[in-house]
């Protein structure tokens, strides 16, 4: 029987649903933290240990739903180990460099920018006194501000950055020296959003997010509702996926006050359980079978 890996720090109800739908698809999934495997260099041949498989053994794919937080060190020895398994033929779901990708904002917004996919006004800096310069900037020009950790998911951290609110200090929570700065998007009416999933270049799933305040992410009080996700809505979740170059993502889109759409951020680890709460598409067994497919072609 073919024993892929899914990396996880906690498996919930997320990792319980992918390990039901590749048990159907007869291959059995275990559950690994990146933090447990380790490098061996000691021999004639560099190798990646999994616990779980034997030493020098390695799957032919992993999964990878989610990498823990850390030190910069243990961050990048997460994903080097990662790196280290797609160099030796293993095949990555989401590539590691997808996930690099998405898990910097900066690096999201830039890739969107490059590729012509509306993303809010964006500057991310490190230097107070040009953030004072771009508040001075914004007020010129009627722009409200919305400051973000560079790397954070489920709206923790975000918040509204007025022009008489006091500077962050650097190492502030949530911004730990770097200020990365968006554009408030003011709604036409109540405050919503869109999580389009993408999987394999076709959007499969799509919900309207409707907040309690204007965050509208789920973990932050918001509900959710199934909708038929539009042809722009479509067209620009998969521009975002291709200017990212990702097997799957969230990608979540906002309407403006002026009824134009927005790409807000692209998750290369996307939670889909209010998703799937309104949706009669089984997502976990969707992106198993594009994961089992990619190990054919």
């Amino acid at each position: 029987m073919l024993k892929i890996p899914i990396f996880t720090d906690d498996a919930g109800w997320h990792g319980e649903q992918l390990k039901q739908a590749f048990s159907a698809r007869g291959v059995e999934a275990l559950f690994v933290s990146l933090q447990n495997c380790s490098l061996d260099l000691s021999g004639t041949k560099a190798r990646v240990d999994i616990p779980g498989f034997e030493p020098g053994i390695l799957p032919k794919a992993a999964f990878v739903r989610g990498i823990s937080g850390g030190t910069l060190q243990q961050v990048i020895s997460r994903l080097n180990i990662l790196h280290m398994l797609s160099m030796q033929g293993v095949r990555v779901y989401n590539e590691v460099k997808s996930i690099e990708r998405t898990v910097d904002k900066a690096m999201t917004s830039f890739l969107l920018c490059q590729h012509n996919v509306p993303t809010p006004a964006t500057w991310v800096c490190e230097s107070r006194a040009k953030l004072a310069e771009i508040r001075i900037s914004a007020r010129q020009n009627n722009q409200k501000l919305v400051i973000k950790p560079l790397f954070g998911s489920q709206g923790q951290g975000v918040r509204k950055l007025l022009m008489d609110d006091v500077l962050p200090v650097p190492m502030q929570q949530f911004v730990d020296g770097v200020y990365y700065i968006q554009q408030l998007i003011e709604f036409a009416d109540e405050a919503h959003d869109y999580r389009v999933f993408v999987i394999a270049g076709q959007v499969v799933a799509t919900m309207k997010r409707i907040g309690s305040d204007w965050v509208n992410n789920l973990a932050a009080g918001g509900r959710c509702e199934a909708v038929v996700a539009n042809p722009i809505l479509v067209q620009m979740a998969l521009q975002a996926a291709n200017a990212i170059g990702i097997d799957y993502c969230g990608v979540d889109i906002i309407q403006t006050a002026d009824h134009e759409y927005t790409v807000l951020e692209v998750n290369s680890i996307p939670a889909w359980k209010g998703l799937q709460s309104v949706s009669s598409v089984n997502i976990a067994q969707q992106l198993v079978d594009d994961f089992l497919s990619k190990l054919i072609a």
